[in-house]
């Protein structure tokens, strides 16, 4: 049992706005801080979190508490569950009568692994002498605790002679088991990065190769302590100086974040091998930082950046984009000695809407009329999807970037037969909205097969209710409209299906019409959606939507 004192001493520790906020956005209101209930749906924010009592409470449906039980209620976990959690979360020690918890067990195994880890680095010169080559300093290998790790028997008997349980282990994501049920280890011939939690207890690993293997970057799977959806590698380095610059710099990188922070730019941080997340939101949210976006100029970075850009502008977010051309990552920039430039690209970003109004246009021919239509039709649904503010301040630049007349945007240019095709459509899309509202077992069903992007101007409805913030008023409203069906699970798939054939038809018009892609390619796309795609759909399959087919 976990001692009391222990517990007491865990709760002195904790800060309810930090914990809570972890977990959902928080508001300043006056003296306390204010949130819609993760726990039921309201029209208004009721949830109060209060930093002089440490307790939350909703006013709408009663809930109420303190860290402890915030996270019971939040990850349906009893008390010594919930209890164990914080304390590795927030890297703290607890006491116990006898026996160890099994968070406390975990932690133990990677703390162990990685001093380890540690050590084997300093035997291989071979390593040492790549990260050398990279420009990394002796300092930086030491801050950021870079290890190395060679043969996967080394591993086991390491763990062995330290008589750490291998089922331990297992659940710490350091080893995994074969279809033989024999154990080997994860990371085999590779530099190790330990990642930490925003607070600062170790969760998992990440590892580079030193052979060719297939795959460069590896990292540990989810584990009880490791969701990397909603962890940034160097953040808990990086978080008091986010928090004093107002600023965030996402990498793509564990290299990148550590030359950043070398190279004086410490409130540097990167995604673990995943695009942003939603799950990222809250974390990027602390703060109130502008979030720049620091990613390679190539064709995966650009099309990273843009979806990047895409999630934080649907969420309130401001910032810009920073690539780094010209085969050159911004690691390679820092090492070669070009902190200035890196400084002043970083300090003068794109701004993320305009970034994503020229992505836009430069996936269409401008100088063909019908694929310059399409262009302005597709940046006219993206303004809409943000405020009437934005909306209005962006137009302008939207007009100079297709070179036509900012009242273009403002036009209602829909024909009738337009019109009864989009009245359809909205059905369409409201109705999906609304089953999974009511049914949200469904939920994944659906964010499987579509992207977000797909819901056009109900996007950011379709995110509510898959964030399962049920604030939103219009939620109410479809809840209430008796011309909107609730469908079934297979009326659900047939009209998913459907969706998908029509944007997928779409694609072959914008593909034709896109000049920017070379002719083979342009041929190959097309074959590919008319003789595989769309004959399967049309089977009953249902095939997901390649949002990014035509890049």
């Amino acid at each position: 049992m976990i001692e009391q004192s222990s517990i007491e001493s865990l709760k002195n520790s904790l800060d309810i706005v930090d914990v809570i906020g972890s977990f959902i956005e928080l508001k300043k209101a006056g003296a306390n801080y204010k949130a819609n209930c993760p726990f039921h749906g309201e029209k208004t924010p009721s949830f109060v979190v209060s930093p002089t009592k440490q307790i939350y409470h909703c006013f709408g449906c009663g809930v109420g508490g303190d860290s402890i039980k915030f996270l019971m209620e939040l990850e349906k976990l009893n008390y010594p569950e919930a209890i164990e959690k914080l304390a590795s979360i927030y890297n703290f020690s607890l006491s116990y009568t006898k026996g160890q918890s099994d968070y406390g067990e975990l932690t133990r195994v990677l703390k162990e692994v990685q001093k380890w880890y540690v050590k084997n680095l300093d035997l291989n010169q071979e390593s040492k002498n790549y990260l050398y080559s990279r420009g990394v300093s002796g300092s930086s290998i030491e801050e950021f605790e870079i290890g190395f790790v060679a043969k996967s028997s080394s591993v086991l008997n390491f763990l062995n002679s330290q008589l750490l349980p291998l089922a331990k282990a297992n659940d710490a994501g350091v080893v995994a088991l074969d279809e033989q049920s024999n154990f080997y280890a994860r990371l085999v011939n590779r530099i190790t990065f330990p990642i930490y939690s925003s607070n600062g207890s170790i969760v998992g690993f990440g590892g580079r190769t030193t052979t060719n293997h297939s795959a460069k970057y590896i990292n540990s799977p989810q584990t009880k302590l490791f969701n990397k959806s909603r962890i940034l590698y160097g953040y808990h380095r990086a978080k008091h100086t986010i928090y004093s610059n107002k600023r965030l710099i996402v990498c793509e990188g564990y290299l990148d974040v550590i030359m950043f922070h070398q190279a004086g730019f410490k409130e540097s941080v990167a995604t673990l091998g995943t695009a942003l997340t939603l799950e990222h939101l809250p974390l990027l949210k602390k703060g109130e930082p502008k979030i720049i976006l620091a990613y390679d100029g190539d064709k995966a970075g650009v099309e990273a950046a843009y979806k990047a850009s895409i999630l934080l502008t649907n969420n309130g977010f401001d910032g810009g984009v920073v690539l780094f051309t010209d085969d050159k990552d911004p690691a390679d920039m820092i090492a070669n000695g070009d902190i200035p430039e890196v400084d002043k690209m970083l300090r003068e970003p794109k701004p993320l809407i305009v970034f994503i109004l020229e992505k836009i246009a430069t996936s269409y021919n401008l100088q063909e009329p019908k694929s310059k239509e399409s262009a302005f039709f597709e940046m006219k649904k993206y303004l809409s999807s943000l405020s009437q503010i934005l909306n209005d301040s962006y137009i302008p630049i939207a007009s100079s970037i297709l070179g036509v007349s900012p009242n273009l945007f403002l036009q209602q240019t829909i024909t009738p037969t337009q019109k009864i095709v989009e009245q359809k459509d909205d059905i369409t899309y409201l109705c999906i909205i609304k089953t999974i509202l009511e049914n949200p077992n469904l939920i994944d069903s659906v964010i499987d097969v579509v992207p977000v992007e797909i819901f056009g101007r109900y996007r950011e409805l379709f995110q509510t209710v898959v964030r399962g913030d049920l604030t939103n008023p219009n939620l109410m409203g479809l809840l209430v409209d008796e011309t909107l069906k609730v469908m079934s699970q297979k009326e659900l798939q047939s009209t998913l299906i459907n969706l998908i054939l029509k944007e997928y038809l779409m694609d072959i018009k914008r593909v034709t019409n896109n000049q920017s892609i070379d002719y083979k390619k342009r041929s190959f796309i097309i074959r590919k959606i008319r003789t595989d795609i769309i004959p399967r759909l049309k089977k009953g399959e249902l095939v997901a939507y390649e949002s990014n087919i035509i890049i």
